[in-house]
């Protein structure tokens, strides 16, 4: 895999490695060759996976037809914390 560093920004060059890895599943494959899983445990985990993609197909379907209402979209900003004045108690 490569990424070319347009005018000297490695930091930029970073975040899109990164992000191809990511996308690619690699983080993901490290994370779970770190540890010995047993064949039974791998069996269960591709299940229980599978359950989940096909949990999310249906949900989308369901919602493409309109039988489901789309799920709200976040405000970008909107980062959920606490405002400022309500992220410590007063001391008084």
């Amino acid at each position: 895999m490569q990424v070319s560093v347009r005018d000297n920004n490695v930091d930029q060059a970073l975040r899109v490695l990164k992000k191809r890895l990511q996308r690619e599943g690699v983080f993901r494959e490290m994370r779970l060759r770190k540890y010995y899983e047993k064949p039974s445990e791998k069996r269960a985990r591709q299940a229980a996976e599978a359950v989940r993609r096909s949990r999310k197909a249906a949900r989308k379907q369901a919602v493409r037809e309109g039988l489901l209402p789309a799920p709200k979209r976040r405000e970008p900003g909107a980062g959920g914390g606490r405002p400022a004045a309500a992220a410590r108690p007063s001391a008084g």
